[in-house]
C-alpha cells in the first residue's frame, strides 16, 4: 500500500504544470540517465554500446497524447525512419510502440488508424528481421490493444509482433490464458500507470505474486517470455524455475530499463542469459521520465539531488 501511495503522490506532484516547467528547465541533464537521446543517432549509439556487453536493445520513440491523424501518421513515419536507420547501422530493429501514438481509436477510411500504421511498422521491421512490441497503456485500452494484437499476429506471426501484460491488473492472468492459442511473445511488467482500486492490486506483495504467476504460466506453456524487472529476487526465482522445469534459455529473456541496474544487466549477460534493455528516446520525454521517478524513491532521490546541485 505504501508503494501505491508513493506512486500516486509523485504522479500527482509531477502532473502539476509548474513542477513540469521547473523539471524541464533544471532537470534536463538528469533525464539522460533514463532517456538515451532526443534523436535517432543518439539512441543507436546507446544500442551499440550495449551490444559490446552482449545486451540487446528495445528502441522506443517517446510520444503520448498525440491527437490528430496527421500527427499519428507523422509519428509512425518517424518509427519507420528509426527502423531504416537501425538496419543501416547494423542494429537489430526491435522497436516498441504505443498504438495510441500511431492512431489507435481513430477511424480513417473505415479502419482503425493505429492498426493501419502498426501494419506498416511491423511489415518494415519484418523485412529486416526485426520485431515490434505493442506496448500496453492504462486499463481502458487493454481490450482494444489485445484485439488488435490478435489481428496482427494472425497477419504477421508471433515471431514478428508481441505485446505486454501488467501484473498489477486483476485481469492479466485471464488475458494471458486467452492468448495462449497464439503462442505469443509477451513482455511481463508490473505496471506504471495510476490505476483505480477496482481494477488493480495496490499492495506490492500482491503485484509481485501475480507477476510470478504470469511469468511461470507463460513459460510452462512453452511461450517466449520477456521477464521485465529489476527485482533480483524475482530474477533469481525465474532462473530457478527455468532450471527445475527444463525451460531452455532461448525461450525467455530478461529485460530492463536504460539507466537502471546496468551492472545487473551485464552480469546476467555474462552468465549466458539473454538480456535486452528498453531504450527510450525523443523530445517527448517528460511523461516517461515522471513514471520512472514514481517507480522507486531511489530514482526520486537521484533527481532531487541532481537538481539541487544544478
Amino acid at each position: 500500500m505504501l508503494d501505491q501511495v508513493y506512486r500516486k503522490a509523485v504522479l500527482t506532484v509531477t502532473g502539476n504544470p509548474n513542477v513540469e516547467k521547473i523539471v524541464r528547465a533544471r532537470g534536463k541533464g538528469l533525464v539522460k540517465r533514463f532517456v538515451a537521446s532526443e534523436d535517432i543517432p543518439g539512441v543507436l549509439r546507446a544500442a551499440k554500446e550495449l551490444e559490446q556487453d552482449g545486451i540487446g536493445a528495445i528502441l522506443d520513440q517517446l510520444g503520448e497524447f498525440i491527437d490528430s491523424p496527421e500527427q499519428c501518421n507523422e509519428f509512425a513515419q518517424q518509427v519507420l525512419d528509426l527502423i531504416e536507420q537501425a538496419h543501416a547501422q547494423g542494429v537489430e530493429p526491435y522497436v516498441s510502440i504505443k498504438l495510441s501514438s500511431v492512431g489507435q481509436g481513430k477511424t480513417v477510411n473505415g479502419e482503425d488508424l493505429g492498426l493501419t500504421n502498426a501494419r506498416r511498422i511491423i511489415r518494415k521491421a519484418s523485412e529486416y528481421g526485426g520485431f515490434v512490441c505493442l506496448d500496453m497503456e492504462d486499463h481502458p485500452l487493454v481490450d482494444l490493444t489485445l484485439a488488435q494484437f490478435r489481428t496482427l499476429v494472425g497477419e504477421f506471426g508471433n515471431k514478428a509482433v508481441g505485446t505486454v501484460l501488467q501484473s498489477y491488473l486483476f485481469r492479466s492472468l485471464k488475458d494471458r490464458d486467452s492468448l495462449d492459442d497464439l503462442q505469443p511473445n509477451i513482455r511481463m511488467v508490473k505496471g506504471a500507470y495510476l490505476e483505480p482500486e477496482t481494477v488493480a492490486y495496490k499492495d506490492k506483495a500482491d503485484v509481485d505474486a501475480n507477476y510470478r504467476r504470469l511469468v511461470y504460466q507463460h513459460m510452462k506453456a512453452g511461450n517466449y517470455t520477456n521477464v521485465a524487472t529489476h527485482d533480483e529476487k524475482i530474477i533469481d526465482d525465474v532462473k530457478h524455475f527455468a532450471l527445475i522445469h527444463d525451460i531452455p534459455r532461448d525461450q525467455f529473456e530478461f529485460q530492463m530499463l536504460y539507466g537502471i541496474r546496468r551492472d545487473l544487466q551485464k552480469d546476467l549477460a555474462l552468465q549466458g542469459y539473454r538480456v535486452r534493455t528498453y531504450i527510450a528516446y525523443g523530445p517527448a520525454w517528460y511523461p516517461y521520465f515522471t513514471r520512472r521517478i514514481a517507480e522507486t524513491p531511489r530514482n526520486a532521490l537521484f533527481i532531487v539531488k541532481g537538481m539541487l546541485k544544478g
